[in-house]
């Protein structure tokens, strides 16, 4: 609380902050010259395989090339308990100029707070996130999709498991399945599922139309999100009774 004093009377001035605390929350601090500042990471967190493997990266500063940076993590209400990310510095191909922080052994259920701070040349800009596990978990996506005639206007949708989902057994995966068509240049779609096992028969469609499929996959409780969608596989169905 600050008071001013303006033509003998006073103002008082109150500037309140209130910080609103959710499972997903970002919080942004930044600090540098306005000449040449330098950016605060821009960091995105996820679970790949509940709940072993939780990632965070953030893309290589592009005018910072020797931008360093200190990875920090700790439960919200233990901060005590402050460990440091492990860090993996960008390859050297443009698909992985990405820094990569490992988060093992999080607990259930629990409140985590990350800290990256972007150093260079004596400056600092920092990104602090907050989450829950069980709400940035996202599967990669589903493999081996394959879709094949099995009768006059009727396919068979198969795939398998993220591989990288390593806890199949504990934590089940479902899955959702898209197929896009057009028809007189209108792109249509129908998304299915959930489904719980990794083949489906579809029907009804039209012989001699061509067809693109793809599969994501969630973990089975609903926790997180669905994966990206897999890579698609086109096909028509033919005219002719198999």
């Amino acid at each position: 609380m600050r008071a001013a004093v303006f033509g003998g009377g006073y103002v008082t001035v109150i500037l309140l902050i209130s910080i609103v605390e959710s499972q997903a929350l970002d919080l942004l601090r930044g600090a540098g010259t306005s000449q040449n500042p330098l950016s605060a990471p821009k960091v995105h967190c996820w679970c790949s395989s509940y709940p072993n493997a939780t990632l965070c990266t953030w893309p290589k500063p592009p005018h910072f090339p020797s931008t360093h940076y200190i990875a920090t993590y700790s439960e919200r209400y233990n901060q005590a308990s402050t460990k440091e990310c492990h860090l993996l510095p960008p390859g050297s191909s443009s698909s992985e100029q990405f820094w990569i922080c490992q988060l093992p052994n999080l607990k259930l259920l629990t409140d985590y707070i990350i800290n990256i701070t972007a150093v260079h040349s004596g400056r600092s800009s920092s990104h602090l996130t907050s989450f829950m596990l069980e709400d940035i978990v996202k599967p990669d996506p589903p493999v081996d999709v394959r879709v094949s005639p099995t009768n006059n206007r009727k396919l068979l949708v198969e795939w398998s498991p993220p591989p990288t989902w390593t806890n199949l057994a504990i934590f089940p995966l479902k899955y959702q399945i898209i197929y896009q068509w057009e028809n007189k240049g209108i792109r249509r779609s129908v998304n299915l599922g959930p489904y719980e096992n990794t083949m489906v028969e579809l029907k009804a469609l039209t012989p001699g139309r061509p067809y693109l499929f793809q599969v994501c996959a969630r973990e089975l409780l609903g926790l997180g999100k669905c994966s990206d969608w897999s890579v698609p596989v086109k096909i028509t169905i033919p005219r002719k009774r198999l």
